[in-house]
């Protein structure tokens, strides 16, 4: 459930009109609602309330401070995968003790800044990663917290370039060999061991995935607890997928209870990273037709947002629904059947392909499903600003990110003398 709805032909988010959010703000930009955000993080913390849990919110599929912000007033952890994350959600006013740090190529800068905030964990990729961290916190006299993340060779049935957790990728450490490297870690001086993680991808719409990297994942949690190896909780990642068009990912209550049935009676800490399962159905792009364009094969509809704006459709071939703001189509326009594209100079550059709609010139189109992986995944590309981005709170809406300007685009280049 989201708070984007129509109210007599026209689209609101919660009780702000889309058509007064464009006119204030101008198009293309993004939209959130904050009532949907904390209804999506809500119904996972509420999903994992009978076991010891935290719910850290995976940062790079919306690193905006007003977002941030709103889910750390409500308790929330974050996942971060970079030191600039990790400066976003201190800036935002999130506890660090609650953020867990992943991602394969963390540098020596990102792990002492991390070790100074005090965070929760890292989520360790490689040996050599391993070494990085105790050599750093042998240097600052501390003791790193850390889990391994385990690559279980599960297949996530998702699209390949979000697939995390088989042989073929780069994330994580073969988990026949994790064993070896927890027995070796278990005494070093400045390596304190926390848990153990499994990310296996994104975008999953079955927990069958989910159950079968959790079972190889006990399987070692239970090997090293023989070995006298005290793990306290469980990273078991995010992924849960989100409804674009027809998909029917499970529900959080859903994924929770089949986790809880695997886990038995075994005193782990559960910690979960939803990104885009709270994030992208919490925001919609605005954008203008510019031009209806025609030939002999195709109907275009020219749009002022493109594929620097919103690059899932070009990378990823993603779907996201487009509808218009007005539905109740006041130039009578024949339905048909439009490729909606930009104005960037690329074959690339879609939204949308193949859509049917009853729309002209100077109409506004809502892209759904726009609030994980589309401003942070934004670019200059075309020299073109980026878009503003507007969070809505009930009746009023607010800028929380300005639109970028020509000058601002300027002004970390130079000439030369």
């Amino acid at each position: 459930m989201d708070y984007f709805n129509y109210q007599e032909d026209l689209l609101y988010a919660e009780q702000c009109s889309l058509n007064d959010i464009a006119a204030q703000f101008g198009t293309p930009c993004y939209v959130y609602s904050r009532a949907t955000l904390e209804r999506h993080w809500h119904a996972f913390d509420s999903a994992f309330a009978d076991a010891p849990h935290l719910v850290c919110y995976a940062v790079k599929a919306n690193s905006n401070l007003a977002v941030l912000n709103v889910l750390a007033r409500l308790g929330s952890g974050f996942d971060i995968v970079s030191g600039g994350e990790l400066q976003r959600v201190i800036a935002a006013g999130g506890d660090p003790a609650k953020v867990v740090f992943s991602g394969l190529g963390k540098q020596a800068w990102e792990i002492k800044a991390a070790l100074e905030a005090g965070i929760l964990c890292f989520n360790v990729e490689s040996a050599p990663e391993l070494e990085r961290i105790a050599e750093v916190a042998e240097t600052m006299n501390l003791k790193a917290p850390i889990s391994i993340r385990v690559n279980p060779d599960v297949d996530a049935q998702t699209h390949p370039y979000i697939s995390t957790g088989l042989k073929e990728n780069k994330f994580g450490i073969e988990i026949q060999h994790a064993r070896a490297l927890y027995i070796k870690w278990s005494n070093h001086p400045h390596i304190e061991i926390k848990g153990v993680d499994c990310h296996i991808g994104s975008q999953l719409t079955s927990t069958a995935p989910f159950i079968d990297a959790l079972d190889l994942v006990l399987a070692l949690t239970d090997d090293l607890a023989q070995q006298g190896i005290h793990i306290e909780h469980l990273d078991i990642g995010g992924g849960l997928g989100v409804r674009y068009k027809d998909e029917h990912p499970p529900e959080p209550a859903q994924y929770a209870q089949a986790i809880h049935q695997r886990m038995g009676k075994r005193a782990l800490t559960l910690i979960m990273e939803p990104g885009r399962a709270i994030a992208a159905n919490a925001g919609v792009f605005l954008t203008r037709v510019e031009f209806i364009k025609q030939n002999e094969e195709k109907n275009f509809a020219v749009i002022d947002g493109a594929m620097n704006d919103l690059i899932r459709p070009a990378l990823y071939q993603a779907w996201q629904d487009i509808i218009p703001v007005d539905k109740s189509n006041p130039g009578g326009c024949t339905e048909q059947i439009y490729d909606v594209v930009g104005p960037v100079c690329e074959t690339g550059d879609f939204l949308g392909k193949d859509r049917p709609l009853a729309i002209q010139a100077n109409d506004l189109l809502a892209v759904r499903s726009a609030g994980a992986y589309g401003m942070v995944m934004s670019s200059n590309y075309n020299s073109r600003g980026r878009p503003p981005e507007i969070m809505v709170d009930k009746g009023c809406s607010y800028l929380i990110r300005p639109r970028e300007t020509i000058q601002a685009q300027f002004s970390s280049e130079s000439l030369l003398p």
